[in-house]
């Protein structure tokens, strides 16, 4: 039995949520295991543009009885009970805006103190995360209160420029939310807010992604340029993103025309759209689904999305490589269940495909659970003993295809249909992404993202 979700409007990622009573987690542990074993212990965030889902949407029961881990899913607050700042909310604490990284703060802690009893090694924690949870561990990594809460990390399709936000920035926003609200600003704002009902502040704060707060006590530098600099904590790190990570995104576009084509070109990259729309240009014979195919893959390979893809990933993997142990993948499996079917469309490897792949009750906008072939049952089980083999031993080789090391190698695993049987080069990864092209036409992602603009992970 799973406890409340935490506040969030309905989405594909779950029905509409209000019980503020939801900060709960949840833990697994092998059959027949006890506290005296000191087994390893794998933490997974949830992603949702930290505005939706649940821990509950991860089961990890067959995670950790074919791999002989500790699991734990974990709730924070979300949307504006998790991120919202105004001056007074600042003016209390110091800061505002990053409660829901504070609440995982919050359970990690509580492992760290606990899990002994559960037959977990409070030394041996891996915390993964999808998206949103992975863009939160970026914050971790650099985050003072965070750095000796885990061992490891593992970072699934994240948006590699770990977007952030000043203090000033952040009460700028939340301010005008408070306004339109009627909580106008003055002593008595804070009070008012506390007071609205938390519908109200679902339906008014709206689907953009809340970003972390940079400048604060819980995350003092920006992320992104302490990774850059080496000042994180230099623990083993898987990193992956998956081959087509933008056709979630571009699924809106289905049915666009050339000139609605022309006009997104036009909005996401005002100084070059012309050489974008010649590098992936409009086809003589187009189809209803021709526009999401194609804005899928230039969001996959420049990062429109917050950096979610190809060419930002390999900017990460740069400068992960050159301080820590680092692992990196591509999911390749382009035939897998997608998200609610649309007759017609593929959904290829796109944004949280993998997820059903290692917790087999992720069913995004899927009424049943999706039905793999034998080719898929057989990833599966890969993809879970690899994940088990890093929180064990820090490194995902375990008697299946050798995964080579980044730092050594400069290859990818490629997780794929019927078991990874091969790796794939940094070159070849550039090469398919076109991130030539991008790295001379939109450098430097790891530059914060506006939070005006940016539309949200999943």
């Amino acid at each position: 039995m799973f406890g409340n979700a935490c506040p969030a409007a309905a989405s594909e990622l779950g029905a509409r949520a209000e019980n503020e009573d939801c900060l709960v987690l949840n833990v697994w542990r092998p059959k027949g295991s006890n506290r005296r074993d000191r087994l390893p212990v794998y933490v997974f965030i949830h992603g949702g543009a930290s505005t939706f889902g649940s821990a509950a949407q991860f089961d990890m029961a067959e995670l950790v009885r074919r791999t002989g881990v500790i699991g734990v899913s974990i709730n924070y607050r979300l949307g504006a009970l998790g991120f919202l700042s105004v001056p007074g909310l600042s003016q209390e604490a110091g800061e505002s805006g990053n409660y829901g990284l504070q609440d995982q703060q919050l359970a990690l802690r509580w492992v760290r103190r606990n899990i002994a009893a559960f037959g977990g090694d409070p030394r041996r924690v891996t915390v993964g995360g999808e998206s949103a949870g992975a863009w939160s561990i970026c914050a971790h990594l650099s985050a003072p209160a965070s750095k000796r809460l885990f061992a490891q990390v593992m970072l699934q399709s994240m948006p590699a420029s770990c977007p952030t936000q000043t203090q000033q920035q952040a009460e700028t926003l939340g301010s005008g939310m408070a306004t339109r609200l009627g909580c106008p600003a003055g002593p008595a704002q804070v009070a008012c807010l506390r007071a609205t009902p938390v519908g109200r502040l679902l339906d008014e704060f709206g689907a953009g992604p809340p970003f972390p707060v940079r400048g604060t006590a819980t995350v003092p530098p920006d992320p992104r340029h302490a990774i850059a600099d080496g000042e994180f904590a230099r623990v083993p790190v898987v990193v992956g993103f998956n081959r087509d990570e933008g056709r979630t995104f571009a699924r809106g576009f289905i049915g666009a025309t050339r000139e609605q084509y022309v006009a997104f070109l036009e909005g996401a990259f005002p100084q070059f759209a012309d050489a974008v729309l010649a590098r992936y240009p409009w086809p003589s014979r187009p189809d209803r689904f021709t526009a999401a195919y194609l804005i899928g893959a230039v969001m996959t390979d420049s990062g429109s999305y917050l950096s979610v893809g190809a060419c930002s990933t390999l900017r990460l993997l740069r400068d992960l490589d050159r301080h820590t142990r680092t692992y990196a993948y591509r999911f390749d499996a382009r035939t897998g269940p997608g998200q609610a079917p649309i007759p017609g469309f593929v959904w290829g490897a796109g944004h949280a495909g993998e997820l059903p792949y290692l917790f087999p009750t992720y069913h995004l906008g899927l009424a049943v659970p999706p039905q793999f072939d034998a080719a898929e049952h057989r990833l599966a089980r890969d993809m879970k003993r690899y994940w088990g083999a890093f929180v064990s031993t820090g490194s995902p080789n375990v008697g299946q295809a050798k995964w080579p090391r980044f730092n050594r190698t400069n290859r990818f695993m490629s997780l794929r249909r019927a078991g990874s049987r091969a790796t794939v080069t940094r070159a070849a990864i550039r090469r398919q992404h076109e991130c030539g092209f991008w790295d001379r036409h939109a450098p430097g992602p790891e530059a914060p993202a506006s939070p005006a603009t940016s539309p949200p992970p999943e």
